[in-house]
């Protein structure tokens, strides 16, 4: 008989339920939970926390023109070292991914660069082929935007009702980034609070939840305020993707002319961080909107700063912090940042079921103080600096190890085409 080649056991794996057990991978995927057998590897776990892999379903990855803060394979090994083995690539690039040919282009400059699997979503702008880029392989429709953001014009609201009625015909995901921006001089922190308002988001969702069509499925973009995500919540069934960066960081966090601090929408009061805390059980997804910009252009004035926070590579440590200290479930986080995107998405989960996609990250029981250079990014800079986060030593993708102790390792990244994808 031949010997068995190409499997990896994780042994005494504690489960979120108590269980303890080993678990086979072999061929991508998890093929026994329980007592296992013979193996080419093995990693032992008893001290580690074994949880399946990220992904982060709100990425900008830059690359092309922007290669100069980030490219495709500096923000993939980002995501790697921070537990994450999936991204999903937002179409606002340059030039926006509107047809399947620009589609193409993305998926091969990706395939050729990225250390985890991708996914690329599709731009929807009034000229957008929507059907050639479903038909292509798109994962999901935008962020679409409801409001401006850095390379992204906001949609007229006779051009979003047609796009989500177009999205829906294809039983498509459409992805929103809502908000209303009131015209005003950009000059700091609290400036730029009051011109992409609470009041904006909400009156920018309601406004959606109008023009779409009720079979549609909706997911919402890095909400920022708790009302909001009540709003969302009480009026239908729509996903809700919250940042990081909204969690962790607050106005309060910055000087008010600190330019590092500039994202869309706009970090809130610390009251207000406290209160989006309180709709962690209503939160679908916690994903990075990782939005790279270089210390130089962070460091311009206030108004010429371009908005935007990497963050793919600290999103699960800064979480699994929180596990530690005892405020946030273990499994919450694994739900907010694997089990619930791969739903959403429709593609094949990670997980510890025999069949699941066999992406794992090991977490130590104890955290280490985040460092820009340490995770990355050519970006070269994170708001988080200093603060604590709990990163993975070993990153398994499909079956594979993919980064082992700060060192990253190409396997075999894999395209993920959305649902309407015909080869």
């Amino acid at each position: 008989m031949d010997p068995v080649q190409d499997v990896l056991v994780l042994r005494d794996v504690l489960i979120p339920g108590g269980r303890v057990c080993d678990l086979t991978l072999a061929d991508g995927k998890v093929t026994h939970l329980g007592s296992s057998g013979s193996a080419d590897r093995i990693c032992k776990c008893s001290d580690l926390m074994v949880l399946p892999a990220g992904v982060d379903m709100h990425v900008h990855m830059r690359d092309g023109s922007q290669a100069y803060k980030e490219d495709w394979e500096s923000g993939t090994k980002s995501a790697l070292a921070g537990g994450v083995t999936v991204v999903v690539d937002q179409p606002n690039t340059i030039p926006q991914i509107t047809t399947p040919e620009l589609l193409a282009d993305r998926v091969a400059l990706a395939g050729e660069h990225s250390f985890c699997h991708f996914g690329i979503n599709a731009g929807v702008t009034p000229e957008a082929d929507l059907t050639g880029m479903a038909k292509g392989g798109a994962m999901a429709f935008g962020e679409t935007f409801a409001g401006p953001s850095s390379y992204g014009e906001a949609l007229s609201r006779t051009d979003l009702h047609s796009a989500l009625t177009r999205i829906e015909e294809l039983d498509g995901l459409a992805t929103l980034h809502a908000e209303m921006v009131r015209e005003g001089d950009d000059t700091s922190l609290p400036a730029h609070d009051r011109l992409r308002s609470i009041s904006g988001e909400r009156a920018a969702v309601q406004m959606i939840m109008e023009l779409a069509p009720p079979d549609l499925r909706l997911h919402f973009c890095h909400i920022s305020a708790a009302d909001t995500v009540s709003d969302i919540r009480s009026t239908g069934n729509a996903t809700i993707e919250v940042t990081p960066h909204h969690l962790f960081l607050s106005l309060e966090s910055f000087q008010s002319e600190n330019s590092y601090g500039k994202v869309n929408p706009s970090l809130r009061t610390e009251k207000e961080r406290k209160r989006l805390w309180g709709c962690w059980e209503q939160i679908d997804v916690v994903a990075s909107d990782h939005a790279p910009h270089t210390v130089s252009e962070k460091s311009s004035s206030f108004e010429k700063a371009p908005s935007g926070i990497p963050g793919v590579g600290t999103m699960i440590p800064l979480l699994m912090t929180e596990v530690i200290k005892g405020r946030i479930s273990l499994a919450d986080v694994i739900y907010k940042t694997s089990v619930n995107p791969a739903r959403i998405l429709g593609i094949l989960p990670a997980g510890y079921e025999p069949g699941m996609r066999a992406d794992f990250a090991l977490y130590p029981k104890e955290g280490t103080p985040i460092h820009a250079d340490e995770i990355f990014s050519k970006a070269g800079w994170t708001p988080y600096e200093g603060q604590i986060g709990v990163f993975p030593e070993l990153v398994l993708m499909s079956g594979e190890v993919a980064f082992d102790n700060g060192t990253c390792i190409r396997t075999d990244p894999r395209w993920m085409q959305g649902r309407g994808y015909i080869p």
